[in-house]
């Protein structure tokens, strides 16, 4: 018998999900000629989700995400934080 605890860890899994996401999103917003960048900063701040297209139900799916895990994750790609680093 182990005595170990065995540590779960869902990250991988949400980062992949807030990235397909976020493509999907930004794609149905260059595809019906918006700005993506524009629409999804406007959205994040304001937490209006008309700044999202409904173009393959992409304001549908940005609205299942949190906000806030979002512009963690965003921040944490900008700064180069690898996932091992996080403090959880």
């Amino acid at each position: 018998m182990q005595d170990r605890t065995m540590e779960f860890s869902a990250i991988k899994e949400n980062d992949d999900k807030l990235e397909n996401t976020l493509k999907l999103v930004y794609e149905a917003l260059v595809e019906k000629g918006y700005n993506p960048i524009n629409q999804i900063v406007g959205y994040l701040l304001s937490e209006d989700p008309t700044y999202i297209t409904t173009y393959n139900n992409a304001r549908n799916e940005i609205r299942h995400i949190d906000r806030d895990e979002l512009l963690q994750e965003m921040v944490r790609n900008y700064l180069g934080v690898k996932a091992k680093e996080r403090k959880i």
